[in-house]
């Protein structure tokens, strides 16, 4: 299915790259063929996935806060300067912690809207003005959660991460006659260093609430990530594709 070179030729830029699912999703564009771009906002961890990225093909990178229009537009510039052009942009970057509504003061309220929503809407509109619109090609994957039946435990990112799904039908439909494709990838609950950010008795027995009773992989998101991306995708835009283990459906993320 991802034959050798599948990417050849093609530029991508994965925000928050240097970890997690985000370091998957560029590793495996990397050995597709690739020529990848990766950022976040700390200089060290991206040092150190470049470091391992570039033994399997060509990645630069760029320390990037998505809540900062200055910032981007530098990163504009470095892939302007480098590559020329933009073919994928993986809004991957962004984060949240767990808080019971009652208790979110409005600083973390609007640090988690801020990075997830606007950040993600500041990188889309940023990249698509300088290379896909006038490209007349582009491809967009937006990285949401789990919020089919909410995000209890986590209010601010279930509301920020709905704005990014309904902004990716809204976008899907303006940008369609720019060429540009854009969906989303909602993770459920997935093995990664994400999870060090959460309390231990928070995720005890997490895995029960999941009907396939384990918790994902990032090389399954990005699996799914790749093949929204690519050209055996190409009459997709619009949606946003679950991999969960199917808990959207049935039981509770957190033990409130």
């Amino acid at each position: 299915m991802f034959q050798p070179g599948l990417f050849q030729g093609k530029t991508a830029l994965v925000t928050g790259g240097a970890t997690g699912i985000g370091y998957a999703i560029a590793e495996k564009l990397l050995e597709l063929g690739a020529r990848v771009f990766i950022a976040s906002r700390k200089e060290e961890k991206l040092v150190a996935a470049a470091e391992q990225l570039r033994q399997i093909g060509e990645c630069d990178y760029q320390v990037c806060d998505i809540r900062q229009p200055e910032q981007i537009a530098a990163l504009v510039d470095l892939i302007r300067e480098k590559a020329g052009r933009l073919d994928i942009l993986v809004n991957n970057a962004g984060g949240q912690f767990p808080s019971l509504a009652e208790d979110m003061s409005e600083k973390g309220w609007n640090a988690v809207v801020n990075n997830n929503l606007n950040g993600t809407w500041y990188m889309t509109q940023a990249m698509a003005k300088a290379f896909f619109i006038p490209q007349k090609s582009g491809v967009v994957l937006n990285m949401i959660i789990n919020i089919l039946r909410g995000a209890p435990g986590m209010a601010h990112s279930g509301a920020a991460r709905a704005g990014v799904d309904n902004l990716t039908k809204s976008l899907a439909v303006e940008w369609s006659k720019y060429g540009i494709r854009v969906n989303a990838v909602a993770p459920g609950i997935i093995k990664s260093s994400g999870l060090d950010l959460y309390p231990a008795e928070l995720l005890k027995g997490v895995s029960d609430s999941i009907p396939m009773k384990r918790l994902g992989t990032t090389e399954e998101v990005a699996w799914l990530t790749l093949f929204l991306i690519s050209p055996m995708a190409a009459y997709i835009t619009g949606e946003t594709v679950y991999v969960d283990g199917g808990q959207r459906l049935w039981g509770q993320i957190f033990q409130l």
